[in-house]
């Protein structure tokens, strides 16, 4: 069912539809275009998906993805002709970042965590845990690591059954979805997002003339990402209900 946070949600996304030249939308890919998988690599989006962006490709000005995955992963698995792909939460836009690669690289190879539940996606390390029978055990574990990639002068933080490593560059999920929006000169928007990094994605569109923040709820959705939400949906599904409307 979906839930009208702000009140004005649905007044909101017909705005969005009146307007698609001067509309640009930024999506999640994992948990928002895609169900959550046991394992990452088995992630992709349903075929009514893949048809509702090539859709909105040829409607609005703008169609993005802005995920944590690395762009040419997501690009491969969207398999949509005209959507930007950004990955790494945005720091594919970042020059800074790029020499950072080596040093993830690095860090995930010294890693003790096992390598079957270590993703490098380039400009960011993810070590996961879903599927731990202790995952109070598999934290404790990662504190360590999150602990050394500090020491190393990295970003280290806790996603959704994931502790992720970064480059230190500032860079993240809002400030490609503003560099988007100004390159393109676009003033309504809408932001689609499940886990804490899609907080700066929601950030980024506040003061647009229109913003729509829509939150994929979940039991591993923070709190602060529904809070924010102008509409929250409860599954991939019904954020596919989202998209047919706009």
């Amino acid at each position: 069912m979906l839930r009208a946070v702000a009140g004005r949600a649905d007044a909101l996304v017909e705005q969005l539809a009146a307007h698609p030249a001067a509309t640009g939308l930024f999506l999640d890919f994992d948990g928002v275009l895609a169900p959550i998988a046991d394992r990452p690599e088995d992630a992709a989006p349903p075929p009514e998906t893949r048809a509702e962006l090539e859709r909105l490709v040829g409607r609005y000005a703008l169609v993005a993805v802005v995920s944590g995955r690395a762009g040419d992963d997501v690009r491969a698995r969207l398999g949509v002709e005209g959507v930007v792909c950004v990955g790494s939460h945005g720091l594919e836009l970042e020059p800074q970042a790029d020499r950072w690669r080596r040093a993830l690289a690095a860090f995930a190879a010294d890693a003790p965590w096992p390598p079957s539940e270590i993703e490098l996606k380039g400009l960011s390390v993810a070590f996961h845990y879903r599927g731990r029978n202790d995952e109070e055990q598999a934290v404790r574990e990662l504190d360590s690591i999150a602990e050394a990639a500090r020491d190393e002068g990295l970003v280290a933080r806790y996603g959704r059954k994931i502790l992720e490593v970064l480059p230190p560059v500032g860079s993240h999920k809002g400030t490609a979805v503003r560099r988007l929006l100004e390159e393109r000169g676009l003033r309504r928007a809408l932001a689609a997002g499940d886990d804490t990094t899609d907080l700066d994605s929601f950030a980024a569109v506040t003061g647009l003339e229109v913003a729509v923040r829509v939150a994929v709820a979940s039991a591993e959705a923070p709190s602060a990402l529904l809070e924010a939400a102008d509409l929250v949906v409860e599954s991939t599904e019904e954020f596919l209900a989202v998209l047919r409307r706009l």
